[in-house]
């Protein structure tokens, strides 16, 4: 079946495109409300970010899913999914109208920082709910397929939240501030609760367990589970090389994303012009995400002609070249291109990664692999951005950060090529 015909089969289902309408609203307003945080935490006149606001700023998106992700599981085969995507979209508006409050009266960074973390904790439960609801919808057979289709149709709504949001900050009178546009996101976020009231509300499970344990001992649980998880990733050295692969590649990622940053912030344009700024920023994300999505076409290819391992060196090598022959340059044609390179390379190590460990680890330990998989990809993301507070400069313009970033990468492959040649273990 071809994509667009599958797409055609998919939304003719009518409880697939509720589902589906839901990711979409929810999805795009979080686009909106992550676009104006980024305007106000990096490019407000009267802020001066440095490496360090920026690290708190990812912590604050990033940890909440490193964190909740492993335990969110055990409420949602328990609480009614469609009542979750109901009042979970209506709570999540109370942090971000207080966001919106905190922005406007200029309130201290580390309230904002506790607001942001409890709206996206509550966004990591929707979306893991999304997810467990998707197989009551479509059929088992059509349930790859839609694996694919919702979180690229997600990512698609975000990227438009993201250019919503900043074509209303150029409106002119208060509806551009940064504090109207977060306000904006709570009507995405009510506009998802009343989509989701369209589907019945037992459509979307839980069935009914019999002898289901206490809360408290599934949570203790979990946390026995990611132990056995590795443990047994320790048996399993082509997984076990696949995530540190991804450590890797996510750390030396990280130092480039904040360098950027500041690169456009207070290098590539006048500090004072935030807004030239925040657009030259916006046009490097979208072309990162041309990367990202050639990725997905180019990675199925490369992965079958030469195999993941090969596909992933070649990936990082590539990034190696971009950080050190187009970053180096310091000027944004080279940056953009450079972004495109690392857009692609992200993607397209990730993807590997996921089949490298999902033909690596036992059907019974997947589901564990995979939570400490998460962690490990937004963990070292956020230790990149620690990191970034202690060496890189202000304006972001730092010839040996980016050597050093181009030799991470080179080592991260070399030693994943080490590891590449040796015989993989037979699973047992």
């Amino acid at each position: 079946m071809s994509g667009t015909r599958g797409l055609r089969h998919l939304l003719a289902g009518q409880r697939f495109r509720q589902l589906f309408a839901v990711r979409l609203s929810s999805q795009f307003a979080d686009g909106i409300f992550q676009a104006a945080l980024a305007s106000y935490v990096l490019f407000s006149p009267e802020r001066q970010p440095d490496a360090g606001a920026i690290a708190l700023a990812l912590a604050a998106v990033l940890l909440p899913f490193s964190v909740l992700g492993p335990f969110v599981g055990v409420f949602l085969d328990r609480w009614n999914r469609r009542q979750i995507l109901v009042f979970g979209n209506l709570v999540r508006t109370v942090p971000v109208a207080a966001t919106a409050l905190v922005i406007s009266s200029g309130a201290h960074d580390v309230l904002l920082a506790v607001l942001v973390i409890a709206a996206l904790a509550v966004n990591r439960f929707l979306l893991a709910g999304l997810s467990a609801a998707l197989p009551r919808v479509v059929s088992a057979h059509d349930l790859v397929l839609a694996n694919s289709v919702t979180p690229t149709g997600g990512t698609v709504a975000f990227l438009l939240g993201l250019g919503a949001a900043t074509g209303v900050r150029h409106m002119p009178g208060p509806g551009g501030a940064d504090s109207s546009v977060v306000l904006l996101a709570t009507a995405g976020y009510c506009a998802a609760a009343a989509l989701a009231t369209r589907m019945p509300v037992t459509l979307l499970g839980p069935d009914a367990a019999v002898d289901q344990p206490a809360i408290r001992q599934e949570v203790k649980a979990v946390v026995v589970g990611l132990a056995a998880g590795l443990r047994h990733l320790q048996r399993r050295s082509r997984a076990a090389a696949a995530l540190a692969v991804i450590a890797g590649h996510r750390f030396f990622y990280g130092l480039s994303t904040v360098a950027t940053i500041l690169l456009y912030r207070n290098y590539l344009n006048e500090p004072a012009d935030t807004e030239a700024g925040l657009a030259g920023l916006s046009l490097a994300v979208a072309v990162s995400g041309v990367g990202f999505f050639l990725a997905a076409v180019l990675t199925p290819y490369a992965a079958r002609r030469w195999g993941s391992p090969t596909w992933i060196l070649v990936l990082l090598g590539s990034a190696s070249v971009a950080s050190a022959c187009l970053g180096l340059l310091f000027s944004e044609r080279s940056l953009l291109l450079a972004a495109f390179v690392l857009g692609l390379a992200s993607q397209g190590v990730k993807i590997c990664v996921d089949t490298l460990v999902q033909t690596s680890i036992d059907d019974a330990f997947r589901g564990r692999v995979f939570s400490i998989y998460d962690v490990v990809f937004n963990v070292a993301f956020v230790a990149a951005a620690a990191v970034a507070v202690l060496v890189v400069p202000p304006d972001g313009r730092s010839t040996g950060l980016l050597a050093g970033i181009s030799v991470g990468y080179a080592a991260t492959a070399v030693s994943y090529a080490v590891w590449a040649r040796r015989p993989a273990p037979a699973l047992t």
